[in-house]
């Protein structure tokens, strides 16, 4: 019987691995559906998207095997040496960066555009594991803890909003309250934090007429039809062709350039277009499955630090599939973020596989068969 725990132990979660493994490939399904107009049209190559989604997979994969090896532990003596790449990554990209929908966000090195935000998301969720383990005795206090955990959280948060990032840092910040909450801090203390947010939001928002306007038409997108509310009624009319079978896969209409970014920040509105009600909700089955293994290895990690370092690294994925699915039903304004694992986007992809190793890695030393 003892060695039969032994083994188990030494085995990685593999029900994880196949969920990781199955949105991967819907997203390589998807990917080509929703791309191929666009790819043949302006690059004269339909599978374009494909072949590059394809390459970051494989590459995540390679990534994936890699980080699952190394004991996670190991991070923890890295900290600090995490945080200054991610202070350097941030400056460059503010200084080098190429911009986009008016944030910065990618950096070209070598001709390849890397988005180092992804980077530093995952390096925070290492770093603020390690923070708030070394700190678990102290974080009910309210300077010791509260105070001096919420200033770390700015910290990493700055590091993205000085890339004129607001729908990433807010993404970041929920994931860092969510473990900070997880490590033990007063639910009083994270209202008031949540209430402060909201509040420092709001001259973010208003500082740029962009981030207006994207309120003042998410709130009725059919005024601004001809305009700015076109990509949101897209997606609607997507989502709603599809009805409860969908289209058939391939057979979306509003990939042909009527949806703009169909492949990547809208992906969700062509699975329900081509897949219809019964796609959606496979995909949204897909990931409670996958915050089910989360969770589940979590609860049962060896330590304290892994146990929060999966919880972030899970927050982190399941935040971004909600925003992104919240955006393509118009629930909130458009934030441009991408579906995980399924969306087009090399960096995205590669490192969120990569953080899948690291949550394989605890797992093997999570008795997660125990009851």
């Amino acid at each position: 019987m003892e060695k039969i725990q032994t083994s188990r132990k030494k085995t990685c979660d593999l029900i994880l691995v196949f969920i990781v493994l199955i949105l991967l490939l819907v997203g390589f399904f998807m990917v080509y559906s929703s791309s191929y107009p666009d790819g043949y049209y302006n690059y004269g190559d339909s599978i374009f998207f494909l072949k590059k989604q394809v390459m970051a997979g494989l590459a995540g994969i390679l990534l994936m095997i890699i980080t699952s090896y190394i004991p996670y532990v190991l991070y923890r003596k890295l900290s600090k040496i995490m945080l200054a790449v991610c202070v350097i990554l941030s400056l460059l990209t503010v200084l080098l960066g190429v911009e986009g929908n008016g944030a910065t966000r990618w950096l070209m090195i070598a001709g390849i555009s890397i988005q180092p935000s992804e980077i530093i998301k995952i390096a925070a969720v290492l770093c603020m594991a390690d923070f708030f383990d070394k700190r678990r005795n102290k974080l009910t206090k309210f300077v010791e803890g509260y105070i001096y955990s919420i200033l770390a959280i700015v910290g990493f948060v700055a590091l993205i909003i000085i890339q004129k990032d607001l729908s990433t840092s807010i993404v970041l910040t929920i994931v860092l309250l969510i473990m900070f909450f997880c490590a033990g801090a007063k639910f009083i203390h994270l209202f008031l934090t949540a209430i402060l947010g909201c509040l420092a939001v709001i001259p973010l928002v208003a500082k740029h007429a962009y981030r207006i306007e994207r309120i003042v038409v998410f709130l009725d997108p059919f005024k601004y039809i001809t305009g700015k509310g076109w990509q949101l009624v897209q997606s609607l009319y997507a989502l709603g062709t599809g009805g409860l079978f969908g289209l058939g896969l391939g057979k979306s209409r509003q990939k042909f350039f009527y949806l703009p970014e169909a492949y990547n920040d809208f992906i969700f509105s062509i699975i329900g277009e081509e897949l219809g009600f019964i796609g959606c909700l496979g995909v949204i089955v897909l990931f409670i499955l996958f915050a089910w293994r989360g969770l589940r290895i979590a609860m049962n990690a060896k330590d304290f630090y892994g146990s929060l370092v999966t919880i972030g690294i899970t927050s982190l994925v399941l935040v971004q599939f909600l925003v992104h699915v919240a955006v393509a039903t118009s629930s909130i304004p458009p934030t441009g973020r991408a579906l995980p694992f399924i969306s087009a986007g090399g960096t995205s992809v590669l490192f969120l596989l990569a953080s899948m190793g690291i949550i394989l890695n605890i797992s093997k030393s999570a008795d997660i068969y125990r009851n």
